[in-house]
């Protein structure tokens, strides 16, 4: 559903994104993982035509997303870090436009929208202005968005952040259940390891804009000879603490900067 072949991305003289190769199989939960600054969300916004790759390739669900963009962007859904409702609107009406905006028909839009609202339980809050939402409340319903065009991929963009475990648990509950109800592709990047070790079939884990390490949380376990999922990371990556000025979000930054004052 997913490739990607020598995937690179520079800003300036900084490589954001060193000649990354993967794959990810249909129906497949695949979880990126890595420090701040690895590369990840760089790698995402190449993924969903956000951002132009400097070099190498990108198939979703055999488009070329700078072929046919269209079509890329119609196989997927996306949920950013940062939110993107509309707080003035209710939760309904959130949904409403998205489905209008992906030209899902009126008689199947109606009937998505109140399976995935009654799905992850904001049926009853429909009417409700989402500024009044609680922040778990307001990510289960960009999940629920991202899923109402019947996308073959969801990106989701660390779209636990912040939230009580509760609230995390439940989401996922919902997104695994959609992912084997739907046979949906499901590309995940977060900073908690329970969750790639609950939810994800495989596991990616870059660092420095590389990616060190493929596979199962069993098979990263036995490559480093550890007992966890968090322990077999910090083999994989160090231990040591990263320079937060010196990642890929503030080089793109930067190089954004450069070019406007040209």
């Amino acid at each position: 559903m997913i490739r990607v072949e020598n995937l690179t991305k520079t800003f300036g003289e900084f490589t954001a994104v060193k000649d990354i190769t993967f794959e990810v199989d249909s129906g497949e939960v695949f979880a990126f993982l890595g420090p701040n600054g690895a590369g990840k969300t760089t790698t995402i916004k190449m993924l969903t035509t956000l951002l132009r790759p400097t070099a190498g390739r990108i198939h979703l669900d055999g488009f070329d997303p700078w072929v046919k963009q269209r079509e890329a962007r119609q196989c997927f859904g996306i949920v950013f870090q940062d939110p993107s409702l509309d707080g003035e609107q209710t939760a309904y009406e959130n949904m409403e436009l998205h489905g209008i905006l992906y030209h899902v028909p009126h008689k199947v839009r109606v009937e998505r929208i109140e399976q995935l609202l009654k799905l992850f339980e904001l049926w009853e809050r429909r009417k409700d202005l989402v500024k009044t939402f609680s922040g778990g409340m307001k990510r289960r319903l960009e999940i629920a968005r991202g899923f109402l065009h019947t996308p073959k991929i969801l990106f989701l963009d660390e779209p636990t952040l912040g939230l009580d475990p509760q609230s995390r648990n439940q989401l996922w509950t919902h997104v695994k259940g959609l992912n084997e109800r739907e046979n949906t592709t499901v590309f995940l990047t977060t900073h908690y390891m329970d969750e790639a070790d609950r939810v994800a079939h495989r596991i990616a884990v870059m660092d420095h804009g590389a990616i060190v390490a493929i596979g199962t949380s069993a098979e990263l376990k036995a490559k480093t000879n550890t007992d966890s999922l968090e322990n077999a990371f910090l083999a994989l990556t160090g231990s040591s603490l990263r320079d937060e000025g010196a990642n890929s979000t503030d080089a793109m930054r930067r190089f954004a900067q450069m070019w406007q004052k040209r």
